[in-house]
């Protein structure tokens, strides 16, 4: 079956005059001028040439650097980002690195199971794309590295925009009629890579308030070939009785590398909590965190959360600096062990990439991020989230398919000792609102 899939979107390829080549190295980065931005005079430069570097300071003040390159199998690689926002005097780094670590696709049939970073060609069809997809932005060049065919060719499939968000916050003031709003905005980087005959649209939205979204919305066309009753199940999809596609998982992993403040010895702590019912009183709710100091492969849940904590930076108020785990919705795989967690902590390993089918490891290491939980005490930690989402499809997702997003974000925790987008009549409510100025 995966042998037409492939078969299928070459020949698409071919059809849209697309020329998608190769590296004879494994690993390679693109080419393209950066989009000219404002700079802060004393902040420095990203570890990477100006080709490769992201910089952008958002109507809002806040300003976002980073480093870019495409991988020969995970695509789009973030490097080096830091988040400056107004009121801060020098960027304050995030994450070392951030990719997408794996794409795996079983069947319900149980007649096809497809891991599309490592196995079927994600890097290697990299879709070009049209000024009107990029609104406002620039497309930048990437050289696209195809091991099979040991060539290379230039595909213009990188943007970098802006994008209005809606409401950053809105508050009325107490005496008057003055409101308080601001209209947010985000930096978003984002390309397109085809595998068969879906779409997988790789998404950073790095927000001026300090989140970052990580998305991959899958588009482009269900699989014609999977139109079958073979199994009995699928969704009916046209006419015919036969006109069933097929039902599968799309299971998305994240790899990201944490360097708060410059520093790789972040902590990491688990918050739950329990409500306690008191009869007619209200319950009560108390909060229990756990410093989480070995690997651990970790279960999302009501009233659980994670955080990433700074072992050297502290924001105005001497609180520790810390980046929060916010998943979205996901429907988790119980078919495979690497599946069964949403959340993995593992100690840093250069050669472990990929949440399964691992390459990058010599013969005798685990191929994938369940088995590298083995115990190891955490200096270096690389956090590893799952995300799954259960495609059943409709008679709507023909024809194209509108895409689905599956995702979840980072969110700033103490990085800044206010909302860094506060205006400057409110700068002196800082844990004192009825005496502040």
């Amino acid at each position: 079956m995966r042998a037409n899939r492939t078969r299928h979107a070459r020949s698409r390829t071919a059809a849209l005059g697309v020329a998608v080549a190769a590296l004879a190295a494994g690993l390679t980065t693109g080419a393209g001028p950066a989009t000219a931005q404002p700079k802060a005079a004393a902040a420095p430069a990203p570890d990477c040439s100006a080709a490769f570097r992201i910089e952008q300071k958002l109507s809002t003040g806040t300003t976002w650097r980073m480093c870019w390159r495409y991988d020969s199998l995970a695509g789009l690689v973030l490097d080096d980002i830091s988040y400056q926002p107004k009121g801060e005097t020098k960027p304050i780094k995030v994450l070392n690195s951030g990719r997408i670590a794996q794409i795996h696709v079983p069947y319900d049939n149980g007649r096809a199971e497809y891991q599309d970073l490592t196995d079927e060609g994600f890097a290697r069809d990299l879709m070009p794309l049209a000024p009107a997809e990029c609104p406002g932005g620039t497309i930048k060049t990437v050289k696209v590295p195809d091991p099979e065919a040991g060539t290379s060719s230039n595909v213009k499939g990188l943007c970098t925009t802006t994008r209005a968000r809606g409401h950053a916050y809105r508050m009325q003031a107490d005496t008057g009629n003055k409101v308080y709003q601001a209209q947010g905005k985000d930096l978003l980087v984002y390309a397109v890579n085809r595998v068969g005959w879906y779409e997988y649209m790789t998404e950073w939205r790095f927000q001026d308030d300090g989140t970052i979204n990580m998305n991959v919305g899958a588009t482009g066309t269900l699989s014609p070939i999977d139109y079958d009753a073979g199994d009995g199940q699928g969704w009916p999809i046209g006419k015919g009785p036969k006109a069933r596609a097929t039902s599968h998982s799309h299971n998305v992993f994240w790899r990201l590398d944490f360097a708060l403040d410059g520093s790789t010895k972040n902590r990491i702590e688990q918050y739950d909590s329990t409500v306690t019912p008191r009869g007619n009183q209200t319950p009560t709710t108390k909060t229990t965190p756990t410093k989480v100091t070995k690997e651990l492969a970790g279960d999302a849940k009501s009233y659980r959360w994670w955080r990433v904590v700074s072992a050297t930076g502290k924001n105005k108020d001497g609180h520790a600096r810390s980046y929060e785990f916010v998943p979205g919705p996901s429907t988790r795989y119980p078919g495979r062990g690497y599946t069964k967690h949403d959340m993995y902590f593992t100690q840093y390993n250069k050669c472990e990439l990929f949440a399964s089918n691992n390459p990058k490891c010599d013969r005798n290491h685990p191929k994938s991020v369940d088995k590298w939980v083995s115990g190891q005490t955490l200096t270096h930690p690389v956090a590893w989230v799952n995300v799954g989402f259960h495609h059943i499809a409709r008679d709507e997702d023909q024809q194209p398919m509108p895409v689905h997003w599956q995702g979840f974000s980072i969110a700033p925790r103490d990085v800044t000792a206010m909302n860094p987008l506060t205006p400057a009549d409110l700068a002196g409510q800082n844990g004192d609102y009825i005496g502040g100025s």
